[in-house]
């Protein structure tokens, strides 16, 4: 009896010293599991914050960039083209059309210059330009030389602010690209407020094209923002000639 009850409590020992070791084998274990977990966050945030120094050092640079290479030209654009006028109106001319959308332009080229440098030099995007705006967009683009029909259909509403930017940006890109290429054609800019999506159409009357043209920067930065937002963008020359531009918008967040 006595032997048995000693096996008994030689094995309950035996359980019990295998018991606390476990548990205590667990513990390191967790305290290992939860360091490496330390590690690699810590790995991580250091990734992080040398990728968002080196983003704002781009960002900088590019700043400076643009501005020793555009600003003195635009300047001296807006500053020949205000002579022209004032030499124009002080002698009782009549001022050209096309010298006073150069001189509009230029001005509008050097606001949205320091807004594009501020932007920069800054971490978030904070633009004004929105679709409040696209009523003096057309007025400059006609001023230039493209008669353009504006259509806002559906009820307004307030959008996102990225949304907003990208669809006064699409609609600044097309009336560019139809002054730049389209010839003597007129514009026709469509924004459709949706349930759920903002649609804008840009399509022109120019001449017929027998392929799509290679696409350039205007385009593709145009595809890059609308894919950010998860929209689609359709661009392509239509069959009786001329070229569209359509993006759709996803506004489900709307504010």
């Amino acid at each position: 009896m006595r032997t048995d009850r000693g096996w008994r409590r030689f094995y309950a020992t035996g359980w019990l010293v295998s018991a606390g070791i476990t548990a205590l084998a667990f513990r390191q274990w967790q305290a290992y599991v939860r360091e490496v977990e330390e590690r690699a966050e810590e790995a991580e945030r250091t990734r992080e914050e040398v990728a968002r120094r080196r983003a704002v050092e781009e960002r900088l640079r590019i700043a400076r960039d643009l501005h020793d290479s555009l600003t003195h030209s635009i300047s001296v654009i807006r500053l020949q083209a205000g002579v022209a006028v004032h030499l124009a109106r002080k002698h009782g001319q009549e001022v050209p059309e096309a010298l006073l959308a150069i001189h509009e332009a230029s001005l509008d080229a050097m606001r949205e210059l320091r807004s594009t440098l501020d932007t920069l030099r800054r971490d978030d995007e904070q633009s004004t330009h929105g679709l409040d705006r696209l009523d003096s967009l057309v007025a400059r683009a006609e001023a230039a030389g493209v008669p353009t029909l504006l259509q806002v259909r559906g009820a307004t509403r307030d959008l996102p602010p990225e949304v907003d930017r990208t669809a006064y940006r699409i609609v600044q890109e097309g009336l560019t690209n139809v002054g730049r290429h389209a010839g003597n054609a007129t514009a026709d800019v469509r924004v459709t407020f949706g349930p759920d999506c903002l649609t804008v159409e840009i399509e022109d009357n120019g001449r017929k094209l027998d392929h799509a043209p290679v696409p350039g920067l205007g385009l593709v930065g145009m595809r890059e923002r609308v894919t950010a937002l998860g929209g689609s963008l359709r661009t392509g020359p239509r069959p009786d000639g001329g070229f569209a531009v359509r993006a759709d918008l996803p506004t489900r967040g709307d504010p």
